[in-house]
């Protein structure tokens, strides 16, 4: 549905504020489910992956440094996935030509296989086709063809609603250890002055991930890891491209049918979808203004959460209504 003149009052510009970080949020348990489910952590196919994880939850950051700026306090809950379903995405708005190659996909959370590799390609996959004129006038958020066409829209909404940038509202700043040309992570100021920094953390988002390398450049300088990324010069797209063509796919953990679970499988799924509600959590305060202390061995107790279901072939599940 397109209308003449889209006005972005508020309420529109907050569903997608609060899109962005559903987005965001959605794609990290997705990711590390396929990257904890490789047997060996010292393969590239290991190591990439890793390396976007870690970009996403920058992202995730980012996206909820902008929420805030604006005003909008946005809300951390468990993703949940289906087969065919990204949060906000329709793929089928991009030429066929273009998703064809990735078309034996799944979005349920599962091991690294064909049909995870291709959605991680779908997830990232470049901005088609599309033109700024007709992004703009979508009146529906979940209309969009992919990241970087929702974040041309989130951007433009941005700038129409500039006045209303609050600089210094609950900003976060867990990564300038590992960005040391970027300039800064937050939002510190408002107005005018605040939309620069708004308009930087969005190019951070789309650069980084489905980027600009769809014709073969590089992650812009600013937006590289200067601390422990293997390729920092490569966006998502093209590292999971690169995982795709390969030629073979690393081993990974054999799965069970849900079916032949046992007491203790269970209580695996139980421990995962407790230490990722807490993890939640943390986000949210993190988010809100507090200081979580235990957010990093929290994390890295959903990562081990994680493991420990795919060595007992356990397909990890992060809520009780994680799966549809």
């Amino acid at each position: 549905m397109k209308q003449e003149h889209l006005d972005w009052a508020t309420a529109h510009f907050n569903t997608h504020l609060q899109g962005a970080v559903d987005l965001e949020l959605w794609t990290i348990p997705y990711y590390m489910s396929a990257m904890y489910s490789i047997k060996d952590r010292s393969s590239d196919a290991y190591q990439l992956i890793r390396t976007v994880i870690n970009q996403e939850m920058l992202h995730l950051q980012s996206a909820a440094n902008i929420a805030n700026a604006y005003g909008l306090s946005p809300k951390i809950t468990p993703p949940t996935y289906e087969k065919n379903k990204i949060p906000h995405l329709n793929m089928s708005f991009n030429p066929s030509s273009i998703t064809e190659p990735y078309m034996n996909h799944s979005f349920d959370i599962g091991p690294l296989d064909v049909e995870r590799v291709n959605g991680m390609c779908l997830v990232e996959l470049p901005d088609y086709g599309v033109t700024d004129e007709e992004l703009i006038l979508e009146t529906i958020i979940d209309q969009y063809s992919s990241i970087g066409a929702f974040y041309r829209a989130l951007s433009f909404g941005a700038k129409a609603l500039k006045s209303d940038i609050k600089g210094g509202v609950r900003q976060v700043d867990a990564f300038s250890a590992f960005y040391r040309n970027m300039p800064n992570m937050t939002i510190t100021e408002s107005g005018e002055l605040g939309i620069n920094q708004v308009d930087l953390l969005i190019e951070l988002i789309t650069d980084q991930g489905e980027g600009q390398c769809k014709d073969g450049i590089e992650v812009p300088v600013v937006f590289q890891n200067t601390a422990d990324d293997i390729e920092p010069e490569i966006d998502h797209f093209e590292k999971f491209r690169q995982i795709k063509e390969s030629g073979k796919l690393p081993e990974t953990y054999s799965v069970k049918d849900p079916c032949d679970y046992t007491e203790e499988d269970k209580k695996l799924e139980q421990i995962l979808i407790q230490q990722f509600g807490e993890l939640t959590k943390l986000l949210q305060a993190l988010f809100n203004g507090d200081n979580p202390q235990n957010f990093f061995p929290v994390m890295a107790g959903v990562g081990a959460a994680i493991t420990n279901c795919w060595k007992h072939g356990v397909t990890p599940k992060y809520s009780k209504t994680n799966q549809l």
